[in-house]
């Protein structure tokens, strides 16, 4: 399916464009030999001076923000180093959870290759996530995320260790979810095996709130996609 750039937009300026990622889409050219699309590749066809201020995982949805002039980029970039952008991210979790301001304060260094991390106590960089409870379901709980630092796979990582691992995260323990196990006369068609209700990590990038270059505080929503909505509105409606 070939992407339009300009339909992912939700703000521009002279010095930003702010887009809504979508899902299974690398933020930079992989190096694998499959070097079809990125986001980074997009946004320089769309205005070629375009630098990604941050990334986001291939799998994740959401909120990202791309500069369109060094100055913009170099503004962005001190704001990230002195933890002055606030980034929420939207999580489905296995089980129930009431977390009101919970933080998880736990360092985390990478393992296997580089793609996956670990709980490292000894080794590991300092890695800080905050977590509310936004929605209760049956089986499972929509998160409120805000990683005060930007480690790979933090919010992933330290989910786990609340035992709350992310909806169809095999890496960090997550399960699949099955519509048979949510709805009480649900009939799989014969010889068909049933697909998780979302087909990647639950994790989408809601929201980030950073100072445009006149100074100016802003916050940058990004809706849910396809597959996030109708994960949450079929937890709502099976709840």
């Amino acid at each position: 399916m070939k992407l339009n750039f300009e339909d992912l937009i939700i703000f521009e300026d002279d010095d930003y464009i702010l887009i809504n990622k979508p899902p299974n889409i690398a933020s930079l050219d992989e190096r694998s030999a499959d070097k079809t699309q990125s986001i980074l590749r997009m946004a320089k066809a769309y205005h070629p001076d375009a630098q990604l201020g941050h990334r986001l995982d291939k799998g994740t949805s959401g909120a990202l923000a791309i500069a369109k002039n060094p100055a913009a980029y170099r503004h962005l970039a001190m704001q990230f180093e002195h933890r002055e952008v606030t980034k929420r991210y939207h999580a489905v979790v296995d089980g129930v959870h009431d977390f009101e301001g919970v933080s998880v304060y736990l360092p985390i260094s990478p393992i296997k290759d580089g793609t996956a991390v670990k709980i490292d106590r000894q080794k590991g960089k300092e890695a800080e996530t905050i977590f509310n409870t936004l929605q209760v379901f049956r089986m499972h709980t929509l998160v409120e995320c805000i990683p005060i630092t930007g480690r790979m796979h933090q919010i992933r990582v330290h989910l786990m260790c609340l035992k709350a691992p992310i909806a169809n995260d095999p890496t960090y323990g997550g399960k699949p979810v099955f519509l048979s196990e949510m709805k009480r006369k649900f009939n799989l068609k014969k010889d068909t095996e049933e697909q998780s209700l979302i087909q990647r990590v639950a994790l989408h990038a809601r929201s980030l709130t950073f100072d445009l270059l006149n100074g100016e505080r802003t916050v940058f929503e990004a809706p849910y996609p396809k597959d996030f909505d109708v994960l949450v509105k079929q937890l709502e409606k099976n709840s």
